[in-house]
């Protein structure tokens, strides 16, 4: 019980010497300090901070001080006091969450879910996509999803730019512009940059990726893919 207590703000002290009162029902520091072994002089302290807190009462009896719980409901009225002062506090922090936030992030993705999970940002982002090593094991992987992805990416006429390695797509690519680098530039790891954000995908089995939300990273991977486009063929 003394751990629960200290749960909610009481040291481990405060705790020992409330059940004791509670126990107790009325009694003396003399008797509070043979009970639970602590000192009288530090009974004293501990008692006045239970006063402030309201858990506990005195009265005066042939001038001699009891002391006595108040009502142990008193333990959900301070539980209600934190929550509505966190409440109050709560829109300043998250301001400064997301001011932070907004400055640098990255995220860890895995599986296929956690992929859906980039692309449908990219849809809600807006900006054209310019792919690095575009995977061929995409459609593949998320083949329910990609019509999905398509289809959103169509309606906000969300272009493509996608460099593949090695043999050309079967089948055309809606919305968008491709070209090719030879086979040897193959690689599991396509890079996904869009507005000022950048998607490092392992295309594998069961996906993985990092997203990195900084516009200077962003705009040094788009260079690149300006770099890469140059050189591959249509």
């Amino acid at each position: 019980m003394y751990e629960k207590l200290e749960n909610i703000g009481l040291t481990k002290v405060e705790s020992k010497i409330y059940i004791s009162i509670l126990e107790l029902g009325k009694s003396q520091v003399g008797v509070l300090s043979r009970k639970t072994g602590v000192h009288r002089r530090s009974i004293y302290d501990v008692l006045d901070r239970l006063i402030e807190k309201g858990l506990v009462s005195y009265i005066l009896e042939n001038k001699k001080r009891y002391y006595m719980s108040t009502d142990p409901k008193r333990i959900e009225e301070i539980l209600e006091e934190r929550k509505q002062a966190i409440s109050l506090i709560m829109p300043e922090l998250e301001a400064k969450f997301y001011n932070s936030k907004g400055k640098q992030e990255t995220l860890f993705f895995r599986g296929k879910e956690g992929i859906k999970t980039i692309f449908e940002d990219q849809i809600r982002d807006g900006n054209d996509v310019y792919i690095i090593g575009a995977s061929h094991n995409a459609k593949e992987l998320l083949k329910f999803y990609i019509p999905h992805y398509t289809n959103n990416r169509i309606k906000k006429k969300m272009k493509l730019h996608a460099i593949y390695a090695g043999k050309k797509h079967q089948s055309p690519v809606p919305l968008s512009q491709v070209r090719y680098l030879p086979e040897s530039f193959a690689s599991l790891v396509s890079t996904n940059i869009y507005g000022n954000k950048a998607a490092i995908i392992l295309w594998i089995s069961d996906p993985v990726a990092i997203l990195i939300k900084q516009s200077d990273i962003a705009q040094t991977f788009k260079n690149y893919f300006d770099l890469l486009w140059n050189l591959a063929k249509e």
